[in-house]
């Protein structure tokens, strides 16, 4: 199978990178902008005072909105859509392309009143010369952000790999009997080896997770592992670890206190540098469920 044809890694699509790739992206746009002007024979890009200030002010709104309608898109069907390299790169080349005929589109109405002049109004000049615009405009910052984020997620890989040994919350060997909670990473490598007893919550961080837990003098601890919070709840479903957040795995059996807010419930657990942990709607009656008393 070819690059193009394999899945893109999921910091591609993770919330903070296609945040900072919008706002990257827009400000990078604006400086070309500036900077090409003088250059384009046929830019009508205006600012201050200018006759096409308005029209410049609104083609630059609506680009950033489609941009930002798009990524939204992209993150809200991560986890139903698995992208290749050769759909991420067409999505990509899709929202170029639309800009492109807005564009066109803006500097053909403006001409028809007026505010725009124009050495060539040809149709397919004027998208060429968008495609053109709008190609480097969009896809050279896209290209600098992904490689910004692919060097960060190398950084991050590197620094798992340089405990790759397996930690765990015991100095020697564990006493029988005691139950064991193994995680892994996406690779399948083992990370930590926690006893159920010890481990407090699992927090979601993007393409990782954060396991909380206590070491063999009771000190709070916490270690990263490259793993999705979804495959820990499949993984250990009908265990005391119960998923009561979209970022939150607790372990009920180190929950203290069960607290009704203004905006839902709270869980404080045993240890108390642990801030309380927000209960949403969407698992609130599972978690609730381990509070019903049994009948006897």
């Amino acid at each position: 199978m070819s690059i193009l044809g394999k899945k893109i890694p999921e910091f591609l699509r993770a919330k903070y990178q296609l945040i900072a790739t919008v706002t990257f992206t827009a400000l990078f746009s604006v400086v070309f902008m500036l900077v090409t002007i003088p250059f384009s024979r046929n830019a009508w890009f205006g600012l201050g005072g200018s006759k096409s200030f308005a029209f410049t002010a609104a083609f630059f709104t609506l680009s950033l909105i489609i941009i930002i309608i798009s990524k939204r898109v992209m993150y809200a069907t991560r986890g139903i859509i698995q992208m290749t390299y050769i759909q991420y790169i067409l999505w990509n080349m899709a929202e170029v392309v639309l800009i492109s005929v807005m564009y066109t589109c803006f500097t053909l109405q403006g001409e028809t009143l007026g505010v725009i002049s124009l050495e060539n109004s040809n149709f397919w000049y004027i998208i060429y010369r968008a495609f053109c615009y709008c190609l480097v405009s969009l896809i050279f910052p896209y290209i600098l952000a992904g490689m910004f984020f692919a060097l960060a997620d190398m950084t991050n890989t590197i620094r798992l790999m340089n405990t790759s040994d397996i930690v765990s919350d015991e100095a020697s060997a564990p006493s029988k009997g005691v139950q064991k909670i193994t995680l892994y990473d996406n690779n399948g490598v083992m990370k930590l080896s926690v006893s159920l007893s010890n481990l407090f919550y699992i927090e979601s961080d993007d393409n990782y997770i954060i396991v909380w837990y206590s070491d063999n003098k009771g000190n709070l601890k916490k270690y990263m592992i490259r793993c999705r919070l979804k495959t820990v709840e499949e993984s250990f479903r009908g265990s005391s670890l119960v998923r009561c957040h979209r970022k939150y795995i607790v372990n009920m059996d180190k929950v203290k206190v069960l607290r009704k807010e203004k905006d839902g419930y709270e869980l404080d657990l045993e240890n108390d540098a642990i801030p309380p942990i927000a209960i949403t709607k969407t698992y609130a009656e599972n978690v609730l469920s381990r509070f019903t008393p049994k009948a006897s």
